[in-house]
């Protein structure tokens, strides 16, 4: 008994800053020169996104009759008063992609925020609980997992209607299984050892035990799988918009923007490739900044 509660103590009261923790995973992630890159590049588009009403050169929206399918600025026929063309209506493209960009970091924040609360509570009540529980949660995960994500994604929109918020909510419930399997495992591992253990003896209350005991020591997989899914999240509303089920015109989602241009594909190029680039820089950058967290949270990765 007396050894089990001064391993509790140990574990608990064990004198680690915060600055140094910082610290460490600073050190481990730069080492990762694409990760760094990519995270400066996702805060470059999260301070592009706010600014968008500063930066952006005109309104997303306002449309100009005299500069229809106008060129880039370097193409014969282009203009500095639009540095990356015009759409089929005059629409501005460098504006309206830079305004997408809050489309696409709302899209991300919201459905990673609702999976991940959603996703952590269903999995600690399965891994912790186990039993008929465990069964019952785990089954309905393998039966979402069964459907192809995007097709899945679909009929839920399909069902609750075409628009921008419901999209997000079909998202959310395709991505759900990821971080309930993921919490699931973490805290039947965490389960097993000795603070939990000792918290058990000494009467700590079931949801303290949860949530204050157990979770914090689990949160090192699901930030890795959050920067993961919220480039997922990105390219599925693209998806969704793109064949007309997610945001819905005017509004200057990449997607959005994309299934406008495709009959102009072959005669103005600039219409379909930039918002095609935005959303390949995008995902790439965070996909790089995840592999980053993972290699810099993973302590099987770290060297000694």
């Amino acid at each position: 008994m007396e050894e089990v509660l001064a391993a509790s103590q140990e574990v608990d009261t064990r004198p680690v800053g915060r600055i140094a923790l910082l610290q460490e995973f600073w050190s481990y992630f730069s080492e990762n020169k694409g990760a760094v890159a990519g995270l400066f590049f996702f805060v470059a588009i999260i301070i592009i996104a706010i600014l968008a009403d500063f930066v952006a050169p005109h309104a997303p929206n306002e449309q100009f009759r005299n500069a229809l399918l106008q060129p880039p600025f370097w193409v014969n026929g282009g203009s500095t008063d639009f540095l990356l063309g015009t759409d089929a209506v005059g629409r501005d493209i460098l504006s309206r992609l830079i305004h997408g960009a809050r489309f696409s970091l709302f899209i991300g924040c919201v459905v990673v925020s609702v999976s991940l609360v959603v996703g952590v509570i269903l999995g600690l009540a399965a891994g912790y609980f186990r039993g008929r529980v465990d069964t019952f949660i785990m089954r309905i995960m393998d039966v979402v997992l069964a459907f192809p994500s995007l097709l899945l994604a679909l009929v839920l929109v399909a069902i609750l209607g075409p628009s921008l918020i419901n999209a997000m909510i079909a998202i959310a419930i395709v991505q759900q299984p990821h971080y309930v399997r993921l919490t699931r495992a973490a805290v039947m591992s965490e389960m097993t050892k000795d603070y939990v253990t000792a918290a058990r003896i000494i009467g700590v209350g079931r949801l303290r035990l949860m949530f204050i005991t157990v979770l914090p020591n689990c949160m090192a997989p699901l930030i890795v799988q959050a920067a993961l899914s919220f480039s997922s999240a990105i390219l599925d509303a693209a998806a969704l918009g793109f064949l007309g089920m997610g945001a819905q015109p005017p509004a200057p989602e990449w997607g959005t923007m994309l299934a406008e241009a495709r009959e102009f594909i072959l005669r103005a190029w600039w219409v379909v490739t930039f918002p095609g680039v935005a959303i390949l820089t995008t995902v790439l950058a965070i996909n790089v900044m995840g592999d980053g967290l993972r290699d810099a949270l993973d302590p099987k990765l770290k060297r000694s």
